[in-house]
């Protein structure tokens, strides 16, 4: 319940946002009416029509996104011929003869009270073109029903982020249809009051046409919302475990002591390929003890995992135990399948891997979190689920206890893992940094003297000292709602930070270029303290896009700050991660 007051709250702050302005003329255009029979239903259709499209186009995927456009063309026909009744009242009395038949008068003559049912299908119109600017709350929201699909909470969510909107709306509608009624009153304006919002009507149908509610207006509202919405969050720790990545915020696995039967094991139907093997089913698998690891190879929660998934598979295999990696994208460059290869090869891992860029069969488990990991029998019966890094010695246990069930009893002495490198254990008792998108869609902790400005080149200067946690870039930067990319010759990341290992995701932007980058602890060159993917002298070079360890600090987890300073435009930045 606290994300949907949530989402109602920053629904309501939509207001604020020159993106609401092409939605204006057409809520402002029944303010000659009365509240209860033209405003009102006009919001109620605008508010349940955005969740419903929203809702289906996570649900459906490519079709409701193609049958939502054709809903738009139909939407600005009829938006713009409302337009255009307002400005010829006798057009709208021709306009208006189709739909009387059907009980729903479009327009009828100058100022009159019009059929809430009219008024509603307006609403359902303007619903179709609504494109709210996703600040930090919409993003969580839309980022969770991507990975779940639709359901009854994102729906609730969504309507609850909508009537937020029709909330703010119909209090500018009730002042600013009191202001034109003394306008008419005083001036005797009314003929030209609806013309002019007939000419405002027109003017948004085509700013909607040309797209300038998605790129214009979406640069000018991010700067107005988006601290009252970061401080919003801060106010809902459950918030932010919508990220996903299973790190101190979820519980580690537990022990696996009697186990259960949570059913038969989900279809792995829906991957879109399969590497290292071909396409398996539950009958494949069947009379084999399967390991079904969730995963995507620039998670660290999920890289420190995999020495010990490697060693199982090599040591069980033989007696009929499998991994299968199912790979689920969290960043559209992992929706890459030679990039996926790349990993694959880079972190030794031979074990079959679906790809599931669709989330079909993360959907199918009920999945919430990179990594978890679920424990199938020789019978294909899902006995246990973990989440979360730790818990090795159980989970192997548990293995070797579902062989000795499927009569393959294996010796008690544990595989041999190899987790060192990026895949070194979190350090221990330490309050490390949080996980830090650098995407204005969940950016928290940025520091700057200037908003993040989205989707466009912007010089930032970052402050002069900056706090434990925050975040700073300088030069020129375009920050995009998953990443931030340089758009200058040289430009820096600076961060705050309190852990041993400092992990950046980052890439070199486009396919084959090379852009070097230094790495500063405290100013200074990192020398000893230097993670994999930098010299001593903190030098390193971009050349995928994938999880770059810049700061491995011999002491453990110490209070720091750190520099990446990028050589050449193109540079990507998405997120830290700490260990």
């Amino acid at each position: 319940m606290s994300l949907v007051v949530l989402c109602y709250l920053a629904g309501a702050l939509t207001i604020l946002s020159p993106c609401i302005l092409p939605v204006l003329p057409f809520v402002f255009a029944r303010s000659q009416g009365t509240f209860g029979r033209d405003g009102l239903p006009m919001l109620a259709g605008m508010a349940i029509t955005f969740a419903l499209v929203a809702s289906l186009a996570a649900l459906g995927g490519g079709w409701a996104v193609h049958a939502n456009e054709y809903g738009r063309y139909a939407a600005l026909a009829l938006l713009a011929a409302f337009g255009v009744t307002l400005l010829v009242p006798r057009w709208g009395d021709l306009l208006a003869r189709p739909l009387v038949t059907a009980g729903a008068r479009l327009a009828g003559g100058r100022g009159e009270a019009q059929s809430p049912l009219s008024s509603f299908v307006l609403g359902v119109a303007t619903g179709l073109l609504w494109a709210p600017c996703a600040g930090p709350i919409l993003g969580l929201v839309l980022t969770g029903a991507a990975l779940e699909g639709a359901s009854a909470g994102t729906s609730l969510m969504l309507l609850a982020y909508a009537a937020g909107a029709a909330t703010s709306l119909a209090i500018a509608l009730r002042v600013g249809g009191r202001a034109f009624a003394a306008m008419k009153r005083s001036l005797g304006a009314g003929e030209w009051i609806r013309r002019a919002l007939g000419a405002a009507v027109l003017a948004s149908v085509v700013a909607i046409a040309l797209g300038l509610d998605t790129r214009v207006l979406a640069q000018l509202s991010f700067a107005t919302t988006n601290r009252i919405e970061q401080a919003l969050l801060s106010l809902a720790p459950g918030a932010r475990a919508a990220n996903r990545d299973a790190s101190a915020t979820v519980p580690p696995p537990s022990a696996p002591g009697a186990l259960g039967d949570e059913g038969a094991m989900p279809s792995l139907a829906g991957a879109t390929a399969w590497l290292n093997s071909p396409p398996l089913t539950g009958a494949d698998l069947r009379g084999k003890v399967v390991l079904i690891d969730f995963w995507t190879y620039s998670c660290v929660n999920c890289i420190r995992t995999l020495p010990y998934l490697r060693a199982w598979y090599d040591k069980y295999r033989a007696d009929g135990f499998v991994v299968v990696g199912v790979h689920a994208p969290e960043f559209a460059f992992e929706r890459d399948a030679g990039n996926v290869r790349a990993a694959l090869a880079r972190f030794g891992i031979d074990y079959p891997v679906a790809l599931d860029d669709d989330f079909a069969i993360w959907r199918a488990f009920g999945n919430q979190f990179w990594p978890a990991h679920y424990f199938v029998d020789a019978r294909g019966r899902v006995r246990h689920r973990s989440v979360g890094e730790g818990g090795y010695a159980e989970s192997e246990a548990l293995i070797r206890t579902l062989l000795a069930e499927a009569g393959r009893p294996v010796d008690a002495a544990p595989a041999r893992v190899d987790a060192d490198g990026v895949a070194r254990a979190a350090s221990d008792g330490a309050a490390l940094s949080p996980e830090t998108y650098v995407g204005y869609s969940r950016a928290r902790g940025f520091a700057a003297r200037d908003e993040l400005a989205p989707n466009r080149p912007h010089a930032y200067a970052p402050p002069d000292t900056l706090a434990p946690d925050a975040w700073s870039l300088a030069g020129t930067w375009t920050v995009a709602a998953d990443k931030a990319v340089l758009a200058g010759a040289h430009g820096t990341l600076s961060y705050r930070f309190r852990a041993r290992d400092v992990n950046v995701v980052l890439g070199p932007g486009a396919a084959g270029a090379k852009i070097p980058f230094r790495v500063l602890v405290d100013g200074r060159p990192p020398g000893d303290d230097h993670g994999v993917d930098v010299d001593a002298d903190g030098v390193g070079t971009l050349g995928e896009q994938r999880m770059y360890q810049l700061v491995r600090l011999r002491g453990g987890a110490q209070d720091h700050r750190i520099d990446v300073e990028f050589g050449a435009d193109g540079a990507e930045v998405y997120a830290l991660t700490f260990g």
